[in-house]
């Protein structure tokens, strides 16, 4: 057979053999199952670091959990549903001081003006919030709403069955308001959830 080039494609006979002095090798259909399978699984196990860290590396995220619960010396892989990390302590590192959970696992739903909000929350074994730790999010009105540190300060020592309300127990800024209800509710919810699963008797909070 003979070679032709177009401006669509190049038609070679069968032996890649064409006068232009170019081969053309194409590859096989399992080449191209291939390749497709691992970019998909590259794509897959990089989106699930992502989120498994907050968008943060290792080291980072132990020095948020440490932040969340200073006299914990151990922190579990995170699993079990909802995710979270439990902060341990003891002789054995056998006794649980509470878990963490970024909010966004938790309620993957709850959006901001700008998107989810990421914010990691410290529960301590009684149901008390030990803090949270802002992390990723789109939000434009975020510098002066979530991200200041009395934003956070307000839910340190909180019980997870306070109100939770803008304007009540909770410092509302103007301009702000859907940023500010959605980390809230974010908040609430995350902790009330590890609350029932993890603390609180069935029905409580």
């Amino acid at each position: 057979m003979s070679c032709s080039r177009s401006g669509k494609q190049d038609e070679c006979d069968q032996s890649n053999d064409c006068p232009h002095g170019v081969q053309y090798n194409r590859p096989s259909g399992e080449e191209t199952v291939l390749k497709r399978f691992v970019l998909i699984l590259t794509l897959l196990t990089g989106g699930a670091t992502l989120a498994g860290a907050g968008g943060q590396s290792a080291n980072e995220q132990q020095a948020r959990l440490k932040r969340l619960f200073p006299s914990a010396t151990a922190f579990s892989p995170k699993g079990g549903d909802p995710p979270h990390v439990k902060a341990l302590a003891g002789p054995k590192g056998d006794s649980v001081l509470g878990y963490a959970v970024w909010t966004t696992e938790v309620v993957p739903l709850e959006r901001g003006y700008g998107g989810p909000i990421a914010i990691l929350v410290g529960i301590d074994a009684k149901g008390v919030i030990t803090g949270i730790v802002i992390g990723e999010h789109h939000e434009p009105y975020g510098d002066f709403s979530i991200d200041p540190a009395s934003f956070a300060a307000q839910f340190r020592g909180k019980d997870v069955r306070a109100p939770f309300k803008l304007g009540e127990d909770i410092d509302a800024v103007s301009r702000a308001t859907i940023t500010m209800s959605s980390a809230v509710r974010a908040i609430r919810n995350s902790a009330r959830r590890v609350a029932r699963q993890f603390i609180a008797p069935p029905g409580n909070p």
